[in-house]
């Protein structure tokens, strides 16, 4: 009996494929679907890099459940504003850029602060009364320099102390810190604690840190001059592309081991 034909010879491949290479199945497999999965991670990672940044506020402006709330300072801080727009328990400045202006956590149940929290670094007005929090660690507003009003349960102290701010009122069962001082100009001792090319700068209620003085930087501020920005990336790029090439050599190598 004779033996079927087999398949005619001098096919071309499909275009776009390699010749003498069938049809994968759906998914692929072997080093195709690996160089395929590289491709996908890189196109989504490329695509995420892409991506404008979220709304200000983000994930702590759902961290109470409810508008603002009626008479709370945040509330009137909004309505002050023109063009201020409430967005569930925040008050946003539509910008451009857009801002966080309030944040109203008042009557939340809250025992400690969101884990979001320090999304809220440039808020200007924060509402926490009317919740059985506990003491706040005292790095809860550090880098909080916008703070202007903050209205906490009269349990708690104002951060940083009363002479940390302008002014300390009481109002029932709640606190009000107003006017954040400004740490550097109330003693020339906190100058002294900075390097020779540094100055004093606030740092959020109580807190103050050091900025270089142009032009220096780097480490206490003892080198001159702009930093290196071309040499720094450069070095960075060809190190990237070194390691990138050993890591596809590598997979390369064993994508075709048997």
């Amino acid at each position: 009996m004779a033996e079927p034909p087999g398949p005619p010879r001098g096919r071309s491949a499909p275009l776009g494929a390699a010749p003498g290479h069938g049809r994968t199945r759906p998914g692929g497999t072997g080093a195709g679907a690996e160089r395929r999965a590289r491709s996908w991670a890189a196109g989504t990672l490329l695509l995420l890099l892409l991506l404008p940044p979220g709304d200000a506020g983000g994930e702590v402006c759902g961290s109470c459940p409810g508008p603002l709330r009626n008479g709370s300072v945040v509330a009137r801080y909004c309505a002050s504003k023109a063009g201020a727009e409430p967005r569930g328990c925040c008050c946003l400045d539509p910008g451009p850029p857009r801002r966080l202006l309030g944040l109203d956590l008042s009557n939340c149940s809250l025992r400690s602060l969101p884990t979001a929290f320090a999304e809220a670094v440039a808020v200007v007005v924060l509402d926490l009364t009317e919740n059985p929090l506990a003491a706040l660690p005292n790095s809860s507003f550090l880098g909080f320099t916008n703070l202007l009003s903050l209205a906490v349960p009269l349990e708690l102290e104002c951060p940083g102390g009363s002479s940390a701010w302008q002014e300390v009122t009481e109002h029932g069962s709640s606190r009000l810190c107003h006017g954040q001082r400004n740490p550097c100009n109330s003693s020339g001792e906190l100058a002294w604690l900075c390097p020779e090319n540094a100055a004093c700068a606030p740092d959020g209620p109580g807190f103050t840190q050091c900025l270089c003085a142009s032009p220096f930087h780097g480490y206490k501020c003892l080198r001159e001059g702009a930093f290196p920005v071309l040499p720094f990336c450069s070095i960075l790029g060809a190190v990237t592309a070194a390691l990138s090439l050993l890591l596809w050599g590598t997979q390369r190598r064993k994508a075709k081991a048997p």
